[in-house]
């Protein structure tokens, strides 16, 4: 079977740079939508050169585009583009507020000229006090408390990843589709906008729900009181580590069966979950030695026997060889622009049992230049011309 496309038909021009706009496009264009990145002439998108903790920022989220490079200060580079969004049914940018609107881009121009058109700007904050103000992912990690309830008490961390970013993505992808939907009735566009605070903040709901039961302030998971019996990091006899959970009765007297805890298994202080929670301080230091007489790969076999739930502790580079990822199309093969081959993850949805895949490469800035040019109505000559005076690149 192909790999699905239920967005086929759909065309998209994206404005994008970073992490949150990119993979707005990147959910899109997995999914069969035809996008058309457009990037600034001549090198393209900044976001290409990043090293350090950006170094895969472009690799992870760029995938399945066309790559327009043009010079949009010029009439020719402006024409071009205007003719790119005539003809789309989505635009996608993330650039600071105004910027667009100074290039003749902005929502108010382009929908009087095309209402179809379903226009997403991907905002560090939604319309409010804080709209004006620049985001970044740990910025809005840091002000919305995901830091605060991932560190250690009076040392937020961010999480290990760009999730709000991300997540912001994904979030303004569902808007997205929602207005294609819509139109589909109303034969009208949107103007569409997803928040990273605003993303951070519905993380944070289920603390703040927590809060409003209780009348306490959670405190950093890190320092948590786990509403699991056994919910935790074990060392095991060889030095690796297993994440094992106990979560239900009907767990608890097989699982103390199987590494002879007898003790606690009869210990009527702890019959039940809730119980059981309470003593922790007692049987986690009992449970723990138990565990530890056990290499990673006997401790693994053991829970996996008794259908626990559990996890080794493992690093993104790990992923690579995943055999579940591997197995089931989870890892999207890429061309780095060095030429070496690399395999990312898809987009964590299925159709009918099939994973999105690859449709197109990572493009080089202005691959498609001259296709799209094409398209539009552009001659060979004309896409010279424009070359020649660097209007597009390549």
């Amino acid at each position: 079977m192909s790999a699905p496309t239920p967005l086929a038909g759909l065309k998209v021009v994206e404005f994008t740079h970073m992490v949150m706009g990119p993979t707005t496009g990147m959910v899109l264009a997995d999914l069969g939508a035809e996008v058309v990145k457009v990037e600034p002439a001549p090198h393209g998108d900044s976001t290409r050169g990043l090293t350090g903790s950006g170094t895969g920022f472009y690799a992870a989220s760029q995938r399945n585009r066309q790559s327009l490079c043009v010079d949009m200060k010029t009439p020719e580079g402006m024409a071009l583009v205007q003719k790119v969004v005539a003809g789309a049914d989505i635009l996608i940018e993330n650039f600071r507020p105004g910027a667009m609107a100074r290039l003749g881009l902005g929502w108010e121009a382009l929908h009087a000229d095309h209402p179809r058109l379903i226009y997403c700007s991907c905002k560090g904050f939604l319309p409010g006090p804080y709209e004006s103000r620049v985001a970044l992912d740990e910025v809005v990690q840091m002000m919305g408390g995901l830091a605060y309830m991932t560190g250690l008490p009076g040392r937020p961390m961010r999480a290990g990843s760009s999730v709000i970013d991300i997540m912001g993505g994904m979030a303004a992808s569902i808007a997205i589709l929602a207005a294609v939907t819509e139109r589909a009735t109303t034969g009208q566009g949107r103007y569409v906008e997803a928040g990273l605070f605003e993303t951070v903040a519905m993380l944070m709901s289920q603390h703040m729900a927590q809060t409003a039961i209780t009348g306490q302030e959670p405190p950093p998971m890190s320092t948590r009181l786990p509403a699991w019996p056994v919910y935790d990091v074990f060392d095991c006899a060889d030095g690796g580590q297993l994440f094992v959970g106990v979560v239900t009765d009907t767990q608890w007297p097989a699982f103390c069966d199987a590494f002879g805890l007898e003790a606690l298994k009869h210990d009527p202080a702890l019959a039940n979950k809730n119980q059981r929670v309470q003593q922790r301080h007692r049987t986690i230091p009992v449970i723990t030695s138990a565990l530890g007489r056990y290499t990673k790969a006997e401790l693994t076999a053991k829970v996996a026997a008794l259908g626990l739930p559990f996890a080794p502790i493992g690093r993104p580079a790990e992923l690579f060889d995943d055999p579940h990822l591997n197995a089931g199309g989870g890892l999207v093969p890429l061309t780095l622009p060095d030429g070496r081959q690399v395999k990312l993850p898809a987009l964590p949805v299925a159709f009918d049992g099939e994973r999105p895949g690859l449709r197109r490469d990572l493009a080089k800035p202005g691959q498609d230049n001259a296709e799209i040019a094409a398209a539009l109505g552009y001659g060979a000559e004309e896409v010279a011309a424009l070359r020649a005076k660097g209007v597009l690149a390549g």
